[in-house]
């Protein structure tokens, strides 16, 4: 299965989990690490531009393509009260994202997005054993497109 991050150019290529542990986020909290992926190139691209000021256009960003071989197992998170749609996050979905990583029963996690509903982002756990089989694959430059930011 192929999964995409969109990332800044300073970041590509590593695969760590230790940006997201420096604060609290949708899934995880500060000092959790974990590594956020999306299902599709727009997917990645749409989870980053909720983030990011409409002032400047971001000129440094990279979309990484990684690689999770099919022997490594892929857990599912299908129940969701509506309420984890919020923003800012709830101690819910920070909480089944932490005692996923803690749990290590296995090295990623599919979740609903918050941001397109009815598509899904996938969550890596770099402490799990099976993570060293998880891949860069590829790191091409993401120029947005200006409309995006008008």
């Amino acid at each position: 299965m192929r999964v995409f991050r969109l990332t800044k150019r300073k970041y590509a290529g590593v695969l760590n989990g230790k940006g997201a542990a420096k604060s609290n986020n949708r899934w995880n909290s500060k000092g959790t690490e974990m590594i956020y992926t999306a299902e599709s190139r727009a997917l990645a691209m749409a989870e980053v531009v909720v983030h990011l000021s409409m002032d400047m256009l971001p000129d440094d960003f990279v979309m990484m393509e990684i690689d999770i071989p099919e022997n490594v197992r892929v857990e599912e998170v299908v129940d969701f009260e509506c309420g984890t749609y919020l923003w800012p996050p709830n101690h819910e979905t920070q909480k089944l994202g932490d005692g996923f990583v803690r749990a290590e029963e296995c090295a990623v996690l599919k979740v609903p997005s918050m941001v397109v509903n009815g598509d899904f982002n996938f969550l890596i756990n770099p402490a799990h054993s099976d993570f060293e089989e998880i891949s860069v694959v590829d790191v091409v430059d993401f120029p947005f497109d200006a409309r995006l930011f008008q």
